[in-house]
């Protein structure tokens, strides 16, 4: 296998435990804000840094990808959503789609809080829009998880089909 092929692989495998932490404590802080009566603050701040910290894991991965198995990473002033689109894509004779349509209408939700949480004050977060996300992330992590596998076991067997085809 290509080095860098399975530097990523590793890489995708080392995040997942990462990102499944972020999104358990994104869900407990959630639960916690809720049981509370009083000040949620802390609790929707951690939520919303834990939001952030999902999309940013997901955008380093995609970033990796499109890097070193696309060979092109967008620029501009919309290259995150564009990095997004980009992962929707089959990439002629190098890979599959990473992510379906479906999935962009999503993460473009979370990666638009996630510019949110970087450019405003916490205390002008709205906590309704965090529960829609939080509605998701359960669904989206297990969905992701599942792709990112994939893609890893994909980027295994290109390098076996190369080896012995």
């Amino acid at each position: 296998m290509k080095a860098v092929y399975q530097e990523l692989v590793e890489r995708i495998r080392g995040e997942l435990p990462d990102l499944e932490r972020v999104c358990n404590r994104a869900a407990h802080a959630w639960f916690q804000a809720k049981k509370v009566s009083g000040d949620q603050d802390a609790y929707l701040d951690s939520v919303a840094l834990n939001l952030h910290g999902f999309y940013s894991g997901l955008e380093r991965l995609f970033e990796l990808i499109a890097r070193h198995v696309d060979g092109s990473l967008p620029v501009g002033g919309t290259w995150h959503r564009d990095l997004l689109h980009q992962m929707a894509q089959d990439v002629a004779d190098v890979r599959p789609a990473l992510i379906d349509r479906d999935s962009v209408l999503i993460l473009d939700e979370f990666r638009r809080f996630r510019h949110l949480v970087r450019n405003v004050y916490t205390t002008n977060l709205v906590p309704d829009k965090m529960s829609g996300l939080i509605s998701a992330l359960p669904g989206m992590w297990t969905k992701m998880r599942a792709e990112l596998l994939a893609f890893a076991d994909f980027l295994e067997e290109l390098d076996h089909t190369t080896q012995h085809g």
